[in-house]
């Protein structure tokens, strides 16, 4: 019971009781919305932006990273919606391509949704599809996920529709794959959509620009 006297969950309490920002105070948090927005907030071409997965601590996201975009959030939770945008769809990732049009967005970021909703290989299949046809060419795609069996129900190499994706290292973090020091080992993978040339692959001059090689 300790826990629910501490000093930090009565302020988070009562922030939440007040309808105010309730943000986590967690490294994977801090990497995501110090370093990750940052970066992608910076990019000039990146205007549309979609946010996959609502909860009381990303309610401030609009508002105090995104208020300068046209930014969307997508969460299949009814109760949630109070935590979204105000562009906001109540729908689950696979039914994407039912509200968007193909090349919507120039930024998509999906956060602790595979194993946490996105649980069976066919979800993965179609929601990973659908956002690589929502994302212009040369857009962007973040997936946050946790590296431990229980929230990794499919692997990720097993997935196809994944592979349609190009990792690309973000500057700030010198990699496309960053495992964040935390117990649940929250992962980073970062992604652009990279219309290939006529030989049907990515150059080897691409790769090397995106610090792969």
């Amino acid at each position: 019971m300790r826990l629910l006297t501490e000093p930090a969950f009565v302020v988070r309490l009562a922030r939440y009781v007040l309808g105010l920002p309730t943000p986590k105070d967690t490294e994977d948090r801090r990497v995501l919305e110090q370093v990750i927005f940052g970066h992608y907030c910076a990019l000039e071409d990146v205007r549309r932006v979609l946010f996959v997965g609502c909860r009381s601590y990303t309610r401030h996201y609009e508002r105090h990273y995104f208020r300068d975009h046209e930014f969307w959030t997508l969460e299949p939770d009814r109760r949630a919606r109070r935590f979204g945008a105000r562009r906001h769809v109540i729908a689950p990732l696979e039914r994407l391509a039912e509200h968007f049009p193909e090349g919507a967005f120039d930024l998509i970021l999906c956060n602790g949704v595979y194993g946490f909703g996105l649980d069976t290989h066919a979800q993965c299949e179609a929601a990973f599809e659908q956002c690589f046809t929502r994302l212009r060419d040369g857009g962007h795609f973040m997936l946050g996920w946790n590296d431990v069996p229980a929230r990794t129900p499919v692997p990720l190499a097993q997935i196809e529709s994944l592979g349609l994706f190009t990792p690309a290292a973000l500057p700030a973090l010198g990699t496309w794959r960053y495992l964040t020091a935390t117990g649940h080992r929250h992962v980073y993978d970062f992604y652009r959509r990279l219309k290939p040339p006529s030989g049907g692959a990515v150059s080897s001059r691409q790769v090397r620009a995106l610090g792969l090689g």
